[in-house]
């Protein structure tokens, strides 16, 4: 009963969601009254939770219920808020397009142009924003090319797998990081979760590449140039990747990495194709540029690598809580100046200046996005209060234990597979670490793997998960104008996703080793 209880809230969300077709956020919040109530009246009176903190009691349930909203709006909902708005002020300025231009000028090989659009910008776009946008353009921009609606929804979301465990600067890492190591998460623990999970998905940047060069074109001449082209364009990602995680942190893999195959992929074409030109001036393409060329110099700027500017943002305005349900010692912590966030709101605005916005107008448009992230705050603030519910109360280990008894050492072959129905339930990358980031590290204390590993693990599944989950599904119908075909698009990609996940299981079981 106890094992039920404990998954009640879990299987209550997704019920809500992927069977009776309810909104993420009414979901959310259904589920967490469900994780209350399970907190408050049963947890205290059964068998099988284990020794409970001194002091238990409903006013502790909503100390932790506290602790969740703190986490999620600080840094979660701040980055998220300010990606989109990023993205807003691209559409306003109308840059987007002169990107979009850019990319479809490049070459005249469709196998070049949808890998450069799908791998490349759309690794970019999940890198800096995230959220459906790199499904949403580059599903659009191949529809310009000419390509079939059913294809440009496919490609896209195959294209919008690896890079998501590293979308919106990174937030998805992060937010794991913290539900296994707590709010006093140290750089190098973040660092550790970064690099575990780019492991954890080296295979997956080589065949993805290869599946979207594939797809493309299936001509058996251009097999062997194809897996060539995948292998170089997956060395360079997983090598900038790498890099990237252990020594700069999870705010940059994924654009980094994908701003390398950009500009790999363009040389080639430029190689093998003798030069095709665009006809942009440097002016043009900087201006277009400007957003997410200053997002990246500030994201660096706050990042270990300059040194003594890190060490001033991350001592300086960091705001300190003490919560009754801590021990003595332990805070809240939220540093204002050296989240991801502002670095986010500093390139937006101060690019939207360059490509003409007047300030007036970028305020405006921070406001629009606010109000237009209502259901989405509620989805997400619901979703990491329920977590540190269920935490704090014990249920977490609950369903460890019976993972544990269930599976025993074959754990990690599955761990990938519970973060892929988390983002297929959610949506999201970032909630389905919310939801099982902190299962899996005591899953792995009782296993004796190294929970950082484990952990990643989630994030490796939760990327492929994303290929399939309803709103890329809908994100994907809506961007190619094929409303009500979305079960036809779930269809296509489900045997790709499913492939993914059992690769990134696989993978997750044999590099263990890594981790020991």
């Amino acid at each position: 009963m106890s094992i039920l209880l404990s998954l009640l809230p879990i299987v209550l969300l997704m019920v809500l969601m992927m069977w009776l077709k309810m909104s993420g956020d009414k979901s959310a919040l259904l589920a967490l009254a469900a994780a209350a109530l399970v907190a408050v009246f049963a947890v205290p009176n059964m068998d099988g939770f284990g020794t409970l903190p001194a002091g238990y009691s409903a006013a502790y349930v909503g100390w932790a219920f506290v602790e969740g909203v703190l986490k999620a709006v600080f840094p979660i909902l701040i980055i998220i808020l300010m990606a989109l708005f990023s993205y807003n002020v691209l559409l306003e300025s109308k840059q987007i397009e002169v990107i979009k231009q850019q990319f479809i000028s490049i070459s005249g090989d469709k196998r070049i142009q949808v890998l450069l659009i799908v791998w490349g910008f759309g690794g970019l776009l999940e890198g800096m924003a995230g959220f459906g946008t790199a499904v949403a353009i580059p599903a659009a921009i191949l529809i310009g090319l000419g390509f079939k609606p059913a294809f440009s929804a496919l490609v896209s979301l195959i294209g919008n797998s690896v890079a998501t465990g590293f979308g919106a600067v990174g937030v998805p890492v992060l937010t794991l990081a913290k539900e296994v190591f707590g709010t006093e998460v140290t750089a190098a623990q973040t660092q550790a979760v970064a690099g575990n999970t780019v492991i954890q998905l080296s295979v997956l940047m080589f065949l993805v590449p290869f599946v979207i060069l594939f797809l493309t074109d299936r001509n058996r001449k251009y097999l062997i140039p194809n897996i060539i082209l995948a292998a170089v364009v997956g060395g360079i990602s997983l090598a900038v990747q790498f890099c990237a995680a252990y020594f700069i942190g999870a705010e940059t893999p994924a654009i980094l990495g994908s701003i390398a195959c950009i500009v790999f992929i363009v040389a080639y074409a430029k190689i093998t194709e003798g030069g095709k030109g665009g006809g942009f001036t440097w002016a043009q393409i900087g201006r277009a540029w400007a957003v997410y060329g200053l997002i990246l110099l500030f994201i660096i700027l706050a990042s270990p690598l300059s040194g003594p500017v890190s060490a001033f943002l991350k001592t300086t305005l960091v705001s300190k809580i003490h919560l009754p349900i801590y021990a003595e010692g332990k805070t809240f912590n939220f540093g204002w100046l050296s989240n991801a966030g502002l670095m986010l709101f500093l390139g937006a605005f101060l690019g939207g200046l360059v490509q003409g916005v007047k300030a007036g107008k970028l305020l405006s448009i921070l406001g629009a996005t606010t109000v237009k992230m209502k259901a989405s705050a509620t989805t997400i603030i619901s979703l990491v209060a329920m977590s540190a519910i269920m935490s704090h109360s014990g249920m977490i280990n609950v369903i460890a234990n019976a993972l544990v008894a269930a599976t025993g050492g074959l754990y990690p072959l599955f761990a990938p597979l519970v973060g892929a129905i988390g983002t297929f339930a959610t949506g999201s990358d970032t909630s389905s670490n919310i939801l099982f980031g902190k299962l899996q590290a005591t899953v792995a204390d009782q296993i004796h793997v190294d929970k950082s590993w484990l952990a990643a693990a989630n994030t490796a599944g939760a990327t492929g998960g994303k290929i399939i989950s309803p709103q890329s599904i809908a994100i994907a119908a809506a961007a190619c104008d094929q409303q009500g075909q979305e079960g036809a698009f779930l269809r296509s990609a489900i045997p790709y996703a499913l492939g993914y996940v059992v690769i990134a299981g696989i993978t997750v079981y044999c590099f263990g080793w890594l981790a020991l």
